[in-house]
């Protein structure tokens, strides 16, 4: 296939690039190059021959139609987002406008292409979400594509706006869509706001590793790669108006994960004296923070036959020693907006 893959600049996007291309797919890289962006995510396909890069923002309703018309794909992988929740506390408009505005512009110029080329059957535009639109999970329950959504923070009300928007296109319009909803990554290449790289390079440079609240609030972690696998195991074989949860099945707590990611840097770099665990420093939660997200893959493993493959503890080991081994890409990133800095305090 030819694959239309937006933020393909990004954590997660660039994961879907290197593997698609990997796979023998074509794909046209579609990114603003905002903040979180880095072109050296992609930078070992950047020559391969059924590679495109195009900076543009999916807002631009015109660059949308050229590109469409340009590169004719079968397939349209929908990664671009504003995805940091502390961000979207601080500036919810810009979430409002990529994670919703965006979405919509994209959704049209993809339906007028799939309308000029005779509705082919075989087109598909898969949009990527998130678990957080479920809200907080009781302990003991799960996510699964039934659930209803209730999101709590600006970022997750935004994706499920988007959630909402791609599945009416496709009831509405015909529009061959497929969502996934995913649980938190993590992996190489994850820019440094998010947890792990954050308690990663914290503790690299002998700073205070920061823990919200008392650090209970429970998470279930995907190894990138796992995710991006199924991805396009589902761009390739999703049924057109379905939704595939995609979980890591590695359920932990803030505190319990963090832990982990020190003990992996005491066995891999050890500090002069003591453990990195004593960098551990908890500070005021989140607004709205949500305690618990578990979701639930059973749909995409029995429909589709995914299931994650990497252990919490083998990707952390892997994660950890790419940090280790790439201190020029991160170290790169450490003087852009927000990066370094407590944000989302706003409440």
């Amino acid at each position: 296939m030819k694959i239309l893959i937006t933020g393909g600049a990004g954590f997660i996007g660039s994961a879907a690039v290197r593997s698609a291309i990997a796979r023998g797919h074509d794909v046209v890289n579609v990114d603003a190059l905002t903040y979180a962006a880095c072109l050296a995510n992609v930078a070992s396909v950047a020559e391969a021959p059924g590679y495109a890069f195009e900076r543009a923002d999916i807002c631009d309703r015109t660059a949308l139609d050229r590109i469409f018309a340009a590169h004719r794909p079968d397939a349209v992988l929908h990664l671009a987002a504003e995805s940091h929740v502390d961000r979207s506390i601080d500036r919810p408009a810009a979430f409002v406008d990529t994670n919703v505005v965006g979405s919509f512009h994209l959704l049209e110029a993809a339906r007028a292409y799939w309308d000029d080329r005779g509705r082919p059957e075989s087109f598909r535009f898969h949009h990527v979400s998130t678990d957080e639109v479920f809200g907080s999970v009781a302990p003991g329950g799960i996510s699964d594509e039934r659930t209803s959504y209730d999101p709590r923070s600006p970022y997750s009300a935004t994706k499920a706006a988007s959630d909402h928007l791609a599945r009416a296109w496709h009831t509405t319009y015909g529009l061959p869509v497929v969502v996934s909803n995913c649980s938190n990554n993590y992996g190489p290449y994850q820019f440094p706001e998010k947890l792990i790289p954050v308690v990663i390079l914290n503790a690299l440079s002998g700073r205070e590793i920061p823990v919200y609240g008392d650090g209970s609030h429970r998470r279930d972690w995907l190894f990138v790669e796992d995710h991006v696998d199924a991805l396009l195991r589902v761009l390739e074989k999703g049924v057109p108006g379905r939704t595939y949860n995609i979980g890591g099945e590695s359920e932990c707590s803030n505190l319990e994960l963090v832990q982990k990611i020190c003990a992996r840097l005491d066995s891999l770099q050890p500090r002069d004296r003591g453990s990195y665990s004593d960098l551990i420093s908890f500070v005021a939660d989140r607004p709205g923070h949500d305690a618990r997200y578990a979701i639930d893959p059973s749909r995409i493993r029995e429909e589709l036959g995914w299931r994650a493959t990497v252990s919490l503890e083998d990707g952390l080991e892997r994660t950890v020693r790419w940090y280790l081994e790439n201190r020029d890409w991160w170290l790169a990133l450490r003087g852009r907006n927000g990066v370094g800095k407590r944000l989302g305090t706003a409440g």
